[in-house]
């Protein structure tokens, strides 16, 4: 359930950023999760909403509404599934286009996660009541082959294949464009942005918290202003293939 509080600065607690302050007088609360609630408009000052970077002054009152908590476990729910492959240890899903793999921040229905609790009877528990057999991803919008975990061991197994690189990832990818030259490997570091955190980018060298990533890509066709690939992945790191062939 919501819930709606009135909080006031009192002497001594002027000048501090909105955020490090609601810190303060938020029990239970991490700064970056404050700073969601403010970015979702939920921190209000004399009716308008405030910036985490507003400063404190004396006397201000804020009107603050705290969000109901996140699920502590996903949920089974009836959702079709495009199975591929299923025996007693594994379970390959043809994932479409719109579905989120795993209940996250937003997403907490309506996942591949909470259609395989309805249609598996075990999965793995390694990745947590979040994310049981999943060993990895596909972006929302992206369609493709997913394997499931049904239990630790060959969640332990589908790890260490793809640790290993014998478990192989290929993926078509049209992009804008034309590809020059139209087959080879990218070997670039990606990381964090420097200044927006939310993105990943290619570092010049390793550092910053980069971390070695490889592409290999071939051209499949191309047309007037595009570019049909086949690309396979060495390494697997958030946005790899948007990144790299950006």
């Amino acid at each position: 359930m919501t819930k709606n509080m009135t909080i006031s600065v009192e002497d001594g607690e002027e000048g501090l950023r909105l955020d490090r302050f609601l810190v303060t007088r938020l029990e239970g609360f991490t700064r970056s999760a404050i700073q969601r609630i403010i970015e979702n408009g939920k921190v209000m000052l004399k009716g308008k909403p405030v910036s985490a970077n507003h400063k404190t002054h004396p006397l201000e009152k804020f009107s603050v509404e705290i969000p109901p908590p996140d699920p502590a476990s996903a949920e089974a729910e009836d959702i079709p599934l495009d199975i591929v492959y299923e025996d007693a240890d594994i379970v390959i899903v043809n994932k479409p286009v719109g579905m989120v793999v795993h209940p996250a921040k937003g997403h907490f229905t309506g996942t591949l996660v909470n259609a395989l609790l309805h249609r598996c009877t075990g999965l793995s528990g390694i990745g947590g009541e979040m994310r049981p057999g999943i060993v990895h991803r596909l972006d929302k919008e992206t369609s493709g082959l997913i394997a499931v975990a049904k239990h630790d061991a060959s969640h332990n197994a589908l790890s260490g294949q793809l640790k290993s690189r014998t478990m192989g990832r290929e993926y078509l990818a049209v992009v804008r464009g034309v590809v020059r030259p139209p087959q080879g490997t990218i070997d670039k570091p990606i990381g964090r942005h420097n200044l927006y955190r939310k993105k990943m980018t290619v570092h010049p060298k390793k550092s910053s918290g980069a971390r070695d990533a490889i592409t290999l890509y071939e051209t499949i066709e191309n047309f007037k202003e595009s570019t049909l690939l086949r690309v396979k992945l060495k390494t697997g790191r958030t946005h790899q293939i948007r990144v790299h062939l950006s």
